[in-house]
């Protein structure tokens, strides 16, 4: 297997929320972020309060990029969700 034809796997991004209106507006603007950067990410919603306990989160949303919390408690902008998941 030739390694130089190999892209590096994308950003796991995790929005972490049990469904509330900021939680989804994270979620909706975590994706249009992506989507305007033409970054390589996988954007998923964890819902389970367990899955969320286990990040260290108590109050949500909360945004998680490759397994680091970046934010907690609040809906970040556009602009600081962009920096955020490109840094």
């Amino acid at each position: 297997m030739e390694l130089d034809n190999l892209k590096p796997a994308g950003k796991d991004i995790k929005v972490l929320g049990t469904g509330c209106t900021k939680c989804k507006n994270l979620e909706k603007q975590t994706k249009q972020a992506v989507e305007e950067l033409g970054m390589d990410a996988t954007v998923s919603k964890v819902e389970d309060i367990v899955e969320i306990m286990k990040f260290g989160v108590m109050t949500t949303p909360a945004l998680v990029v490759d397994g680091t919390v970046v934010v907690k408690g609040k809906v970040p902008s556009l602009n600081e969700i962009k920096t955020l998941i490109n840094q």
